[in-house]
C-alpha cells in the first residue's frame, strides 16, 4: 500500500495511492496523523473519500509525506561505499544527528538555496524509515514490526555551516531544504536491495543498492529506541551512499537553475528545481 499527503485549499489530507487513482482517507489530516491511530492500516485500506487522478494533480499538491514528524533522526556514514569515499573506517555504532520538521519540503517543491549558505550546498540521497507504532528498548524483531514503511528524503547539506564546528547539526537543518516523499510504501511491500539514485541535471551522481547499509533499518530502530521512545510518524533518514559533491575533486555543489532528482527503486522519485533565495 502507498500513502501520501496532499495539499488542499484548506490544509492537507492523507491519501491512498492506487496507481493513478488517489483516494482521500477521511478524517486524516496527513500521513503522520493517520499513523497515530493503531487502526491506520485498516482505515487506509477502507478509505472511501474523494478520488483524484494523479496525473491531473499539480506538482505543488504533494506535501512532505509526513509533514510534521515529532522527530527526524538522521544517520551519518552508513553506506560502506560512502564511508570508504570519505576515508573513514566502518563504524561500530551509528552516527546520529537531528533535523527539524521546518527543513522538510514536498517531493516536487522548489529547493531554495539559502542566501547565507548558497555556495556549498550538497546532495545526499537517502532511504527514509517511517515509524508506525510506539517502540522502546526493542530487539531487531520488534523494531522491524514498528516500521510502518519507507519513503525517500534528500538530506541536502550546507557544507560550509556543517564544518564550522565538529558538530554537524547547523549544516543539516536549514529551513525548507529537504525534499521528502512522494509516498510511503508500507513495509510489507518494500524490501532492501533496490537502487537508490541521485541525479543533477540528468547526470547520475549517486547510485547504490539500499542493502549496502552498515546498519539496516531494524538495527537502527532498535539502537535508537534504546536512547529514546520512537513514536508513530517519526522519521529515520538512513544515510547516503558515495557520490556526494563535497567528496569530489574538485568539489561540486548545487547551483540555481539545476534540477535535483532523488529516486529509490520500488518507491518513486523526488524532483526539485534549485532556485536562489529572493
Amino acid at each position: 500500500m502507498r500513502l501520501a499527503t496532499l495539499r488542499k485549499t484548506a490544509g492537507t489530507t492523507a491519501v491512498r495511492a492506487d496507481g493513478d487513482t488517489i483516494v482521500e482517507i477521511p478524517d486524516a489530516a496527513d500521513v503522520g496523523a493517520l499513523l497515530q491511530d493503531p487502526r491506520w492500516r485498516d482505515r487506509a485500506l477502507r478509505a472511501d473519500g474523494a478520488v483524484h487522478n494523479a496525473a491531473a494533480l499539480a506538482s505543488g499538491s504533494w506535501a512532505p509525506v509526513v509533514p510534521n514528524p515529532g522527530k527526524i533522526i538522521c544517520v551519518g556514514l552508513n553506506y560502506r561505499n560512502h564511508i570508504l569515499e570519505m576515508g573513514r573506517d566502518l563504524p561500530e555504532y551509528p552516527t546520529l544527528f537531528a533535523k527539524y520538521p521546518e527543513a522538510l519540503i514536498g517531493p516536487f517543491d522548489d529547493l531554495v538555496l539559502p542566501a547565507v549558505a548558497a555556495d556549498a550546498v550538497d546532495w545526499e540521497a537517502e532511504l527514509a524509515v517511517v515509524i508506525g507504532s510506539t517502540v522502546r528498548n526493542a530487539d531487531d524483531a520488534a523494531a522491524a514490526e514498528a516500521i510502518a514503511g519507507y519513503s525517500i528524503i534528500n538530506d541536502v547539506t550546507m557544507r560550509d555551516y556543517q564544518y564550522r564546528t565538529p558538530e554537524w547539526f547547523q549544516g543539516k537543518t536549514f529551513e525548507a531544504t529537504a525534499p521528502f516523499g512522494p509516498v510511503l510504501v508500507t513495509a510489507d511491500e518494500f524490501a532492501l536491495g533496490g537502487v537508490l539514485r541521485a541525479e543533477v541535471d540528468g547526470e547520475v551522481v549517486q547510485q547504490s543498492s539500499t542493502d549496502d547499509l552498515v546498519f539496516d533499518p531494524a538495527a537502527l530502530v532498535s539502537y535508537i529506541s534504546r536512547i529514546l521512545t520512537l513514536k508513530p510518524g517519526d522519521v529515520i533518514a538512513t544515510g547516503t551512499p558515495g557520490g556526494v559533491g563535497h567528496a569530489r575533486k574538485p568539489a561540486r555543489y548545487l547551483t540555481a537553475g539545476s534540477t535535483l532528482l532523488t529516486a529509490v527503486e520500488g518507491i518513486g522519485e523526488l524532483r526539485n528545481r534549485v532556485v536562489s533565495e529572493e
